[in-house]
């Protein structure tokens, strides 16, 4: 008796590029979810106000900063206290750094 695999073969998702609309849904999971709860607080809040506008360039930018997985470095870069290497420096991490957190409605 031979065993018969009934199970689907994964589509190859390679092959099919993401939606803008998915990828903005995407990157504001992530930002709820940075790590540490100041970063979740201020990115998450950010991404609510500003994803829905921001351009292709500007949602690799911002993409890059989620990306950089190490929050109290991005957190200072932010806040003005370090400055970020030359690739990271963007119209995106100026938006951040004037971004008013207590004007949000959570």
């Amino acid at each position: 008796m031979s065993e018969r695999d009934n199970s689907t073969p994964e589509p190859d998702k390679s092959s099919a590029p993401e939606s803008v609309e998915t990828r903005r849904r995407r990157l504001l999971y992530r930002s709820w979810y940075c790590g540490i709860k100041e970063m979740d607080l201020l990115m998450g809040s950010f991404a609510k106000t500003h994803l829905a506008t921001m351009t292709p360039a500007q949602l690799d930018s911002y993409e890059s900063l989620l990306g950089m997985n190490n929050d109290p470095m991005v957190f200072d870069w932010i806040m003005g206290r370090a400055e970020p290497p030359p690739g990271m420096n963007s119209d995106v991490l100026e938006m951040l750094r004037n971004f008013k957190f207590a004007d949000i409605k959570l």
